[in-house]
């Protein structure tokens, strides 16, 4: 949970990206880069990966901040996100890399959101992302951001990751997986929460 007293960074400090999944460890990197903040990821540090046990995508970015940070001595920032189905009550939310399995297959996953909507006319649908920025004594700051958009099929673009192909932001005509990263990042889950935390803990 965020605490009452903020703390910050400061421009060239050096910060752990406590994430192995590359595709949102160069997301983050990139997001960090005009900060000048010196980023180095849990995969190139082989730290391990913490069971995620929280019931909410800021828990478990906790969980996952809080891990990366004692294990490297260092401040570190970790992401939980997800995509959020209406018409799905929110699934697969926490469980969104799950239902890749363990090979991290999310055509299979995109496939399986598709056919367990199975003809539902409400295709609406958030992706929700959760930073989590903690220290190495245990001081942590969270922060959340959303997009809305609709779902399309079948899934368009090579871009991103995860679920970007078969999501279309509220407003748009391009699924993120079309979109150029610049563009995606302006408006993405990800880049509303960055912006929240770069308000309260960047100088």
């Amino acid at each position: 949970m965020s605490c009452t007293t903020r703390r910050t960074l400061k421009h060239g400090s050096r910060l752990v990206i406590a994430s192995h999944n590359p595709g949102k460890a160069e997301e983050i990197a990139a997001l960090l880069a005009p900060c000048r903040i010196e980023a180095v990821s849990a995969a190139a540090l082989n730290l391990a990966e913490p069971e995620e046990t929280g019931s909410t995508f800021a828990e478990n970015a906790e969980i996952k901040a809080r891990a990366a940070a004692a294990a490297a001595r260092l401040p570190a920032l970790a992401d939980d996100s997800g995509l959020a189905v209406a018409a799905l009550d929110g699934a697969p939310g926490i469980f969104s890399a799950r239902w890749a399995g363990e090979t991290g297959d999310f055509g299979a996953a995109m496939e399986r959101v598709w056919r367990t909507l199975d003809g539902a006319h409400d295709r609406t649908a958030s992706f929700v992302a959760a930073l989590a920025l903690a220290w190495p004594d245990g001081h942590c700051e969270t922060f959340e951001g959303r997009v809305d958009g609709i779902l399309c099929w079948p899934p368009r673009g090579e871009r991103g990751f995860g679920y970007d192909p078969m999501f279309v932001p509220a407003g748009g005509v391009q699924s993120f997986g079309e979109m150029a990263p610049e563009a995606k990042h302006a408006i993405s889950h990800r880049a509303d929460a960055f912006r929240k935390l770069v308000a309260a803990c960047l100088e």
